[in-house]
């Protein structure tokens, strides 16, 4: 067993600058590499490629990192975990599999966690009686059953732990709970048992904290005049004992900052109740973590406590919700504000005249410039120029179709100072909303596989 363990976070979301990993790998020393690419609508947007080609599914991003850091990882006894998988991990197996004997890593051992993808098995599990309830408004699932894109439970720390327990080097999971890519090493290399919940609640608020990559280093802080090395900012290492005490720093001189109100400010991201914070392993009490400053750039976290977690997987569902589109306009010159809501009002007048209307709660205006981002907080102004943002949403494809060519006319019949428009005419879109869900843990069975290349 361990004494110590260096974990640092690299991705923050699907899309995340490359470098942060890359500087990880390249810039001081880290055991474990994780890596975050999932969100709740990502899923359906995976699922849709997948269903178009076998090979899809999973973020091909991931792949393209492991290109630039695979040999390097590979020879400093880095390991990598990551829920690139998405919703085809074997797709993402094949591919990490096939780079790394190009890079001549011989020996590398990739492994892969499935069993959170339950899509296949709703018609099973409804039937056995798992309602599968919206978490907010209390519908079965039954109600929108044909439009359901995506279903996917989150998993825990033990997968993660059983994969690496079974030689992986790299472990690609699909949803895995942000937490478990740190709480997942930590089990595994610190010995921990699955009751072991203080240590496990210490594991998932060092997961939560570092989940957003540079977050709690200095990125979104209020206090961005006073934060340097913006180019250069440091991605956060969790250095953990198995005690459950753990330290949040980043490399030496990179930028950014790490001190205690990065940290506390990252603790409060996405907060339910703060003294039963749910996750599959455990429940966590943040009120318990005593955070205090411990040198430059490092904040210590000790204290934690926890409890056992619920009998229930949280499930992540995505489903059609109709569709949507959205224009853009700049209007400019004298009287901007009256000319945006003029061409806004034009819009909705002449679809009316052509028999297609749309209920208040379907349309939007907006007139970017006039403080409408924090509503009654800026003061009014007369802005010489603004953007005008307008949509609609409807079940009726065809309907916001024809919303969408009621835009450009107004270039040359409305009134005048509409100088700008581009992306051309919108088209309607569709519309993925959320369905949170809890499924018994009974019901779901995670299973590992390891490749050596």
């Amino acid at each position: 067993m361990r004494d110590r363990l260096l974990i640092a976070n690299g991705q923050g979301f699907w899309g995340d600058s490359i470098l942060g990993p890359v500087r990880l790998v390249r810039e001081g020393p880290i055991d474990y590499l994780a890596l975050d690419y999932l969100a709740e609508v990502t899923m359906s947007i995976m699922q849709k490629l997948k269903s178009r080609n076998p090979q899809a599914g999973y973020a091909t991003d991931f792949v393209k990192l492991l290109d630039r850091i695979l040999p390097e990882a590979h020879d400093k006894g880095i390991k990598i975990v990551a829920n690139a998988g998405g919703v085809n991990p074997r797709a993402c197996l094949g591919a990490v599999v096939d780079l790394a004997r190009k890079k001549g890593c011989k020996g590398l051992k990739v492994g892969i966690i499935e069993g959170d993808d339950v899509l296949p098995r709703l018609d099973e599990l409804l039937a056995s009686g798992e309602p599968l309830r919206n978490m907010d408004d209390g519908r079965s699932l039954s109600t929108i059953r044909q439009r359901i894109l995506s279903a996917n439970v989150y998993i825990g720390a033990p997968a993660v732990a059983q994969c690496l327990a079974a030689g992986a080097d790299i472990v690609i999971g699909g949803r895995i709970t942000d937490p478990a890519l740190v709480s997942g090493p930590l089990l595994f290399e610190f010995g921990w048992t699955t009751t072991d919940y203080d240590r496990l609640a210490a594991a998932t608020i060092a997961g939560h904290i570092v989940e957003c990559g540079a977050q709690c280093t200095g990125g979104n802080s209020t206090r961005w005049q006073s934060i340097g090395g913006w180019a250069n900012i440091g991605y956060p290492i969790v250095d953990a004992r198995p005690d459950g005490t753990f330290w949040i720093t980043k490399h030496a001189g990179t930028g950014g900052v790490v001190d205690r109100s990065s940290i506390v400010h990252q603790l409060l991201y996405e907060m339910g109740d703060p003294r039963r914070y749910l996750g599959p392993d455990c429940t966590a009490d943040f009120t318990s973590a005593i955070v205090t400053e411990d040198g430059t750039d490092r904040v210590k976290v000790s204290g934690v406590k926890g409890g056992p977690p619920t009998g229930t997987y949280k499930v992540s569902i995505s489903w059609s919700n109709g569709h949507k589109a959205i224009g853009q306009l700049v209007v400019a010159g004298p009287d901007a504000v009256a000319k945006a809501k003029l061409c806004a009002s034009i819009v909705f007048d002449r679809l009316a005249l052509d028999g297609v209307t749309f209920a208040d709660d379907q349309k939007t205006v907006e007139l970017l410039g006039t403080g409408v981002c924090h509503a009654g907080i800026v003061a009014p102004c007369e802005p010489p120029e603004v953007v005008l943002r307008i949509g609609v949403k409807d079940p009726d494809q065809k309907k916001v179709d024809r919303f969408g060519m009621e835009i450009v006319p107004l270039v040359t019949s409305g009134p005048p100072g509409v100088t700008g428009f581009a992306g051309g005419r919108p088209k309607a879109s569709e519309i993925v909303s959320y369905w949170p869900a809890l499924l018994g843990k009974d019901k779901v069975a995670t299973t590992v596989h390891v490749e050596t290349v």
